[in-house]
């Protein structure tokens, strides 16, 4: 048994001084007020929540970022890098992550959930679905190996995407992740993606197995087919406007802004296609940003990193920084916890009794200063009930 006492986030609101009690991977209680069982491992922590919440990231295990990388990557290298990451978001306080397209996240939930590595609990997409020469299609490949060493299934009609979505099933899949437009990563502009009678056969597919679906989207045309074929969230949301945002709201759709991804530069060799990546960037930290906050979304925390050098997996909290330019930090650490959990419809995110075990204790207050989120200020991680030290103890 474990018992923290300290202030408290419980993914809804603050106790000034309280008790969780922890027994076995459940929260066995929680109480305002200070309670010390018999016999317990007792914690006094500054500050108790929630574990954090990445909704979008991906395995890769790449040194360089870029579409090539990516898909020729060596599988036993992404694995044994991503086996190392997994370690560090745990450490960093994050305790559920979902990645959305890699070739290796499946096998790491999997690994994960039998206890056989350390790490957050894994929403895995599996690959990822996309249209023939799409976003990630290395075209620098001949088609047939492109295709043999992609982490998407390339479908190119409604029928075709249905057994995309079984061919993810069949893989593992607890979600599937769909591309209803390109983005920047081809270094061109945005291109278009699965056409809206794509979307609605991948999205009747994933329902029928209980799944949902993310939608990466950049623009009002993918973001608008996106919420027509009903999609679950919105990924990146890059030419929000009133419209669709008000049609989002309506549906109870998420939208995860992945902030954190944009604030690292692109490498874009066109300088054209520069100007107009920077233009749409700088909308999304403005316009796009303002609507979603105005209409009240539910915005979670994603960053899109992909454990590069550039990108690496343990610095996520930068998702919660950027955020509290546009929210209190409380609502941060809602978007960050609760929120989160309920867009990846995940029992999680919140200090209840009965729930999870997921916990982590910092050395600070994130609720006067949101960089309190960083790896060096976490003390320990509670994950399914095993106490573990933080970036704020341990040393690599």
């Amino acid at each position: 048994m474990i018992t923290l006492v300290g202030k408290i986030f419980d993914g809804e609101r603050i106790i000034e001084q309280g008790t969780v009690i922890v027994e076995n991977n459940k929260i066995e209680r929680i109480v305002e007020g200070i309670e010390i069982p018999q016999g317990s491992t007792v914690i006094h922590g500054n500050f108790i929540m929630p574990g954090l919440v990445d909704s979008h990231l991906h395995f890769f295990g790449v040194e360089e970022d870029n579409v090539l990388s990516w898909n020729i990557v060596n599988e036993i290298d992404a694995a044994i890098r991503s086996t190392r990451d997994m370690e560090r978001l745990l450490r960093s306080g994050f305790t559920l992550v979902r990645d959305l397209g890699s070739k290796v996240a499946v096998r790491l939930d999997y690994l994960q959930r039998r206890g056989e590595i350390l790490g957050p609990t894994v929403i895995a997409s599996g690959y990822s679905l996309a249209i023939t020469g799409g976003n990630d299609d290395p075209k620098d490949l001949p088609i047939d190996i492109a295709q043999r060493l992609s982490y998407s299934f390339y479908c190119d009609s409604p029928y075709e995407c249905r057994k995309a979505v079984r061919m993810a099933v069949r893989q593992g899949a607890r979600v599937i992740k769909v591309y209803a437009s390109g983005a920047f990563s081809q270094g061109g502009k945005i291109l278009p993606g699965l056409a809206l009678d794509e979307l609605k056969a991948i999205v009747d597919e994933s329902h029928r197995f209980s799944l949902k679906v993310a939608s990466h989207a950049y623009g009002k045309d993918a973001i608008m087919d996106s919420i027509l074929a009903g999609v679950d969230t919105i990924e990146h949301g890059l030419g929000l406007d009133d419209e669709t945002a008000s049609m989002i709201k309506e549906r109870g759709i998420c939208y995860i802004p992945t902030l954190a991804t944009y604030e690292i530069p692109f490498e874009v060799r066109d300088p054209e296609a520069k100007v107009y990546r920077e233009e749409l960037v700088k909308r999304h930290f403005s316009e796009d940003m303002s609507i979603a906050v105005s209409h009240k979304l539910k915005i979670a925390t994603g960053t899109d990193y992909v454990g590069s050098k550039r990108r690496p997996h343990g610095r996520n909290y930068r998702e919660a920084v950027l955020l509290s330019k546009y929210m209190s930090n409380l609502e941060v650490l809602r978007a960050s916890t609760s929120i989160a959990s309920e867009c990846l419809d995940v029992k999680a995110g919140y200090i209840r009794e009965g729930y999870r075990a997921d916990l982590i204790i910092l050395k600070d207050d994130p609720t006067k200063d949101i960089e309190n989120l960083k790896p060096t200020n976490v003390s320990y991680v509670i994950k399914d009930g095993r106490l573990y030290t933080g970036y704020g103890l341990y040393q690599e």
